[in-house]
């Protein structure tokens, strides 16, 4: 159910933000800015800051290899609006639409390094069944993910989890392709602050 609140929620300061981002992009502020800008203290800046050390902290993960999991886990769970907006981010990070597009269509053929493809195997279970066993952890370890890395992967996935859940119960509008890209810029320049 879409609440107006995204659309006429804030305060006048916000407001006149997003009219500045607006002007400055050329395209409308995407929904997900408008839901961390409503009522930050309670869910924008607490989920921006576990976002931010997901996507952008300390990590043997690439910042595309997460971008990569973040689009997966949303076209997994079939949300439009962030299968679109992190297929973009991982496409620009790894400067190579094709083998994010192979990914996301059939993971098995995908020319991507057997620690990511098993990772995101496990992360497609455990966003699908809400649990992965000791044996799908061994599974992963044993195609040379580091315990860390699936610690980093498992943090992913929680974020993106929650926010793509979001978007699809406040049915987030989907903009065209150009917003996008305007977007993936701004993530691969600022993170998630």
């Amino acid at each position: 159910m879409r609440l107006r609140i995204l659309d006429s929620g804030h305060s006048f300061g916000t407001k006149a933000l997003f009219a500045f981002i607006q002007m400055v992009s050329r395209q409308p502020v995407l929904d997900v800015v408008k839901l961390v800008s409503y009522r930050s203290d309670f869910y924008g800046k607490p989920m921006s800051r576990v976002t931010q050390e997901a996507m952008r902290g300390p990590s043997a993960w690439s910042i595309a290899d997460r971008e990569l999991m973040a689009a997966f886990i949303a076209s997994t769970n079939q949300c439009e609006f962030c299968t679109k907006a992190h297929t973009a981010v991982a496409q620009r990070a790894y400067g190579d639409g094709g083998s994010v597009s192979a990914a996301l269509s059939d993971l098995d053929p995908a020319k991507i390094p057997e620690p990511l493809r098993a990772t995101l195997c496990m992360l497609r279970k455990l966003t699908r069944e809400h649990a992965v066993s000791a044996d799908d952890m061994r599974s992963v370890l044993a195609a040379g993910a580091s315990r860390q890395q699936i610690e980093d992967a498992l943090a992913v996935c929680f974020s993106f989890n929650v926010i793509g859940r979001l978007a699809d119960a406040f049915e987030f509008l989907v903009p065209g392709p150009d917003a996008f890209e305007a977007g993936a810029k701004y993530l691969l320049a600022r993170g998630y602050r």
